[in-house]
């Protein structure tokens, strides 16, 4: 007999929050130096961590919306919401945010990179994305 504490969906569940948790914390810490580096005063982790969530979250919602009503322009609405988001979280303009959030992909590129070169972590595992 099983209980609540044998159940695996349950420890699969759990371990998707962890994951989740932790891919934020990873995205934060990109934003965050990006945003030091860019020279945006009020970058800090627990900021990151708001504007990659609810930046992700705002451009899902707004890219959905956008698709029902002309599917061509919700790209490019999702993105720019995404950019508002770090730009209302960091209080800055719209070229720092968008300086942010391309210096945060570089950023972790080039960690990414490193990393592969290393034989850390292979470039193959990005596939699933």
């Amino acid at each position: 007999m099983y209980g609540y504490m044998h159940d695996p969906m349950l420890h699969m569940g759990v371990v998707g929050i962890l994951a989740f948790l932790v891919a934020l914390f990873i995205a934060a810490i990109f934003l965050w130096l990006a945003g030091k580096l860019i020279g945006i005063e009020k970058a800090s982790i627990g900021r990151s961590m708001v504007a990659i969530l609810g930046g992700g979250i705002l451009a899902a919602i707004v890219g959905a919306l956008t698709a029902l009503v002309f599917p061509p322009l919700a790209p490019l609405l999702a993105f720019l919401a995404n950019l508002w988001a770090i730009k209302v979280v960091f209080d800055t303009g719209w070229l720092k945010a968008f300086l942010a959030w391309i210096l945060a992909a570089i950023i972790a590129g080039i960690i990414l990179g490193i990393l592969a070169a290393l034989g850390l972590f292979t470039l193959g595992a990005l596939s699933v994305l």
